[in-house]
């Protein structure tokens, strides 16, 4: 065996350690693409968290912008960005609901009077099943719809001052102006 055959492993790893660093940067995870951005936010029938007798379907979310939030108790980011949706919808005006993915409805109703209730209303999605339709990779998730209730924005993970500032911020600045001026 010659000496250079001994450094053929170590190239071979070096190779693989470089494609797997340049693949994994590729992509940033919070970015995933989404097949429903540009399209309406898929039609469902669910009920409400806090009224599970009452039932609520995609109409309840057209006629002015609204950012759509996938939470969970069991979801630790979900708890980091709670403040952030809590500022959000005191500062902008803008609605905000809830969509309760895969939960316990009396932890979820706990959390949201421990917490403060961001939300305009509270869609109980216990099999995950609005979860699969949208597309929910876990929770946080987060949608803005425009006033026609289409999804004009997807974030996978929290919503953080940062994300407030550079991404989502303006776009709902944006439609906000637009449903004030129309």
């Amino acid at each position: 065996m010659n000496r250079a055959s001994l450094f053929v492993p170590l190239g071979v790893f070096l190779l693989i350690v470089g494609i797997g660093y340049a693949g994994f940067r590729l992509n940033d995870p919070h970015e995933l693409p989404s097949a429903l951005l540009g399209k309406p936010f898929p039609e469902f029938r669910a009920s409400l968290l806090d009224d599970p007798g009452r039932m609520i379907d995609r109409g309840a979310l057209v006629g002015e912008p609204v950012l759509v939030n996938v939470w969970a108790t069991w979801c630790p980011t979900c708890k980091a960005e709670h403040d952030e949706l809590l500022r959000i919808g005191a500062e902008t005006g803008i609605r905000i609901v809830g969509v309760n993915y895969k939960d316990d409805r009396g932890k979820a109703l706990d959390w949201l009077v421990r917490y403060g209730n961001p939300y305009d209303f509270v869609i109980e999605d216990r099999d995950g099943s609005l979860g699969v339709e949208l597309g929910v990779y876990g929770a946080p998730e987060t949608f803005l719809l425009d006033a026609a209730g289409t999804i004009v924005y997807k974030r996978v993970g929290d919503i953080n001052p940062r994300i407030w500032r550079d991404e989502l911020g303006p776009l709902v600045a944006g439609l906000l102006g637009a449903s004030e001026d129309g």
